[in-house]
């Protein structure tokens, strides 16, 4: 009997229960997983696919043009812009810079962009851009948690781990909740964390290239159906021990053995972009051998999950915290991300999967319009930079229900405080698990004896960018 039919048929036995004691608790665990808490409302979006850009893009030089700037450069803001509002390193007197970039509408719709982002260009009148968000913290830590958990400090399940509870799975040999990165962000794991839910909705970090996970290989001398010996044996030893407990933690190890099992098939599968046409590669960058990009290869890998199921991956790319060299640093970082961006949209739309997808791209705040000449550590000066700002920020989106080709929100001259439309953190939060078909204070999990959920006490969806 081959190695593949002794997997399906251990897995028949696990279902039918042949396998003894403990086997009705794995049984539901193993069986195809449904909405944990089921859908409030009909979904726009099935998947998730969120692009996080570490450091904070500057908004006055992507996507909210300041033309105000030019005749400020070099002077102080109006003391009523600056005052009050909290900065990072710079004072309120610092001297404003504009942007060297050319702006121009861009497609039918007229989103006004960047020179930097030419191939984004391409597929303006899919997004969404807002220019009018906002978020509570300053500190790129802590900023990135709240952009991921909806609270500063340590310890909440992120989006994606909410977004696990709340829909579960539709592939059983794939994680829910999938992580790719470049460089790991300023937050580390607590970024894809599970918080205190189940952590079975914690992130599964996949490195990128040919290899995503360690261990796939069976050790010399052990075979698949001898390694499904050993997992199915561990799974009984581990349901008397749910029997004995209830620990709910312990379904979860089950659960996850089984899982790494059925990904020593999947992975590999996953991973080899052989399939892939030459055309499709060159739409993300990559050469016809699969090469390039990180960032290039995580996100053709990222369509490649949600094409088979998975409901949220999360994509980090560093190198946006430019408080010095802003304009020999940003345009490498522009470059890195702007066809592969492109490219997953006209890939998901083509596929029939844009409609299904909500493709979010972003930082965890935004930058000031004053200039920061010193670095932050030893006070040496630097090339001109640009500061934290946590009041205003610009971020687009696409599929999955949103509107083609707006931009929603405003700021103001300076791109320093926002006019038109704020959209605060919980507010965009609750938008988003609204178009997964989920109502964002209807989505709890009793922790220390009170409900908890993404938007805490807060939150409101945002209808006006919903199609």
């Amino acid at each position: 009997m081959s190695d593949k039919s002794t997997m399906l048929n251990r897995r028949e036995l696990l279902r039918t229960g042949t396998l003894g004691i403990g086997s009705l608790a794995l049984s539901h665990l193993l069986t195809k997983e449904v909405q944990a808490n089921g859908l409030h409302h009909t979904p726009r979006a099935k998947n998730v696919i969120f692009l996080h850009m570490v450091g904070g893009p500057s908004q006055m030089d992507t996507f909210d043009p300041k033309a105000e700037l030019d005749k400020w450069d070099g002077k102080s803001l109006p003391e009523e812009v600056t005052r009050g509002q909290k900065l990072s390193f710079i004072k309120p007197d610092a001297k404003a810079i504009k942007s060297p970039y050319k702006f121009a509408p861009r497609g039918d719709s007229g989103i006004v962009m960047s020179e930097l982002f030419p191939h984004l260009a391409t597929v303006a009148d899919e997004l969404t851009m807002i220019r009018s968000m906002r978020t509570n913290e300053i500190n790129h830590g802590s900023a990135e948690l709240f952009f991921h958990t909806g609270h500063g400090r340590l310890g909440r399940p992120t989006f994606g781990a909410w977004t696990s509870y709340g829909l579960g799975t539709d592939n059983e040999n794939l994680p829910s909740y999938v992580v790719l990165k470049d460089q790991p962000p300023n937050a580390g794991p607590a970024a894809w964390s599970s918080g205190f839910l189940p952590s079975k909705h914690q992130g599964v970090q996949f490195r990128t290239g040919d290899r995503p996970l360690f261990y796939l290989d069976n050790p010399d001398g052990v075979s698949t159906a001898r390694r499904g010996d050993v997992i199915d044996t561990l799974g009984q030893l581990n349901s008397l021990a749910f029997d004995r407990y209830q620990d709910p933690e312990i379904k979860t190890r089950i659960a996850q053995y089984e899982l790494a099992y059925e990904m020593q098939t999947s992975v590999p599968e996953l991973a080899d972009f052989k399939s892939e046409s030459e055309h499709i590669l060159k739409l993300y960058g990559l050469r016809s051998d699969g090469q390039g990009g990180d960032f290039a290869k995580n996100c053709l890998l990222a369509r490649r999950l949600v094409e088979r199921g998975v409901r949220f991956v999360q994509v980090f790319n560093k190198g946006w915290d430019h408080h010095q060299n802003i304009y020999g640093a940003l345009p490498h970082a522009a470059r890195k991300v702007d066809q592969p961006c492109a490219g997953l949209i006209k890939d998901l739309s083509q596929r029939g999967l844009l409609k299904d997808t909500l493709v979010i791209w972003g930082g965890e705040f935004g930058r000031t319009p004053m200039v920061q000449e010193n670095n932050a550590g030893t006070g040496a000066k630097t090339p001109p930079g640009r500061d934290h700002h946590k009041e205003c920020f610009s971020i687009w989106m696409a599929g999955g229900g949103t509107k083609k080709g707006i931009t929603y929100g405003s700021s103001d001259e300076f791109g320093f405080g926002i006019t038109e439309n704020p959209v605060h953190v919980h507010d965009w939060h609750a938008t988003c698990l609204h178009l997964l078909g989920i109502d964002h204070e209807q989505l709890t999990y009793k922790h220390q004896g009170r409900d908890f959920r993404l938007t805490d006490v807060h939150g409101h969806v945002v209808h006006d960018i919903l199609a």
